[in-house]
């Protein structure tokens, strides 16, 4: 028996672990897609989500940013952009379905006049969404939305495939990449593996602060999702942030508070696509500060796209976040204090 069971009753291990079989029963949801309205002469798309419904948004972004040819951008907020208009797409994604900020956008997006479409396992938002006959995509529950990452990516890339936004070479790189998840899964969840390199990483850094440093518009939105999985399964604080940005103001902060800073990591994603200038960069500001930090991690892999690389590091990352919270001996599942957070705001509506 797996030593870590005790402090994983919620089975985190099991949701992680299936991350590429997610991606398939997505896939069959995203096949089996249809659409009551037409969505002729959009201008723009936002999406609109929190959390672990809004990074599927930002992965879409990235793995379609080559080939989009209209503007899309991700909101995290009440209210959406005053541009948004007839000639808007709104996806709405939550997963719950009862997110107060998706929920609000998606009035706003009604009151500008947008098209909508809704990503939800049900709650408020299919109700709204029924409600004015808009259509709607339902996904799996039984999730935490943070493990349920491919049910708000996959279904974004069909809907783009098939309002002609996007070709399907991109739904061919998923397949190829659940192939590969499926052999990676199988090192990454054997703590007893010396060879287990999500373990590994997990050691030098659980009892550190991270810092996540990529390229912008690549690996940026993998280094969202770590410091995304560190706080929720880990219950660890990290930061991230993006390059070149970081070099013209971050950089020079790495020289104060020596005490503190001697107890951060740094975790360097790369990809292989990363911009050319960059990539000299990220190992310069490494040489620049790389005697400071307690720890540092250098992280590319191979695969042979970018959008199979790119499914690598969430899958690494989401193993690191729970091998972190397993060497902590605390429980990856309850996000006691956003539970709190609510209970708080449900007092104040």
């Amino acid at each position: 028996m797996q030593s870590f069971k005790s402090v994983d009753p919620q089975n985190m291990f099991q949701s992680i672990y299936d991350f590429p079989d997610h991606i398939l029963r997505a896939i069959e949801i995203g096949k089996m897609m249809n659409f009551n309205h037409s969505y002729n002469g959009i201008k723009n798309i936002v999406i609109a989500g929190m959390g672990g419904s809004a990074i599927g948004g930002d992965v879409a972004k990235v793995l379609t940013n080559k080939e989009l040819e209209v503007p899309l951008f991700i909101s995290r907020n009440y209210k959406l952009p005053n541009w948004v208009n007839k000639n808007t797409l709104v996806i709405c994604s939550s997963y719950s379905g009862n997110t107060e900020e998706t929920i609000a956008s998606f009035d706003d997006a009604k009151n500008k006049g947008a098209s909508i479409i809704g990503i939800s396992t049900g709650g408020n938002l299919t109700k709204k969404l029924n409600k004015h006959s808009l259509d709607s995509i339902l996904i799996p529950n039984n999730l935490q939305p943070r493990a349920a990452l491919a049910f708000s990516l996959i279904p974004i890339l069909f809907l783009l495939n098939k309002l002609d936004f996007i070709d399907s070479n991109i739904l061919d790189e998923i397949n190829a990449g659940v192939i590969l998840l499926k052999k990676l899964r199988d090192k990454y969840s054997n703590e007893n593996n010396n060879n287990n390199f999500s373990y590994s990483i997990a050691k030098n850094i659980y009892n550190t602060i991270p810092i996540i440093y990529a390229e912008n518009n690549n690996c940026e939105v993998i280094a969202v999702r770590w410091k995304g999985q560190l706080s929720e399964n880990s219950k660890m604080l990290a930061y991230h942030n993006e390059l070149p940005e970081m070099n013209h103001n971050e950089i020079v902060g790495w020289e104060n508070n020596n005490d503190l800073i001697k107890n951060c990591s740094v975790i360097w994603l790369s990809d292989k696509s990363d911009y050319p200038r960059t990539v000299i960069r990220m190992k310069a500001s490494r040489d620049i500060i790389g005697h400071l930090a307690k720890h540092h991690e250098i992280i590319s892999v191979d695969g042979d796209s970018r959008t199979i690389r790119l499914l690598h590091l969430i899958h690494l990352g989401d193993w690191v976040s729970f091998w972190c919270a397993i060497l902590h001996g605390t429980n990856p599942n309850p996000v006691e204090k956003i539970d709190k957070l609510k209970t708080i705001l449900s007092k104040k509506s």
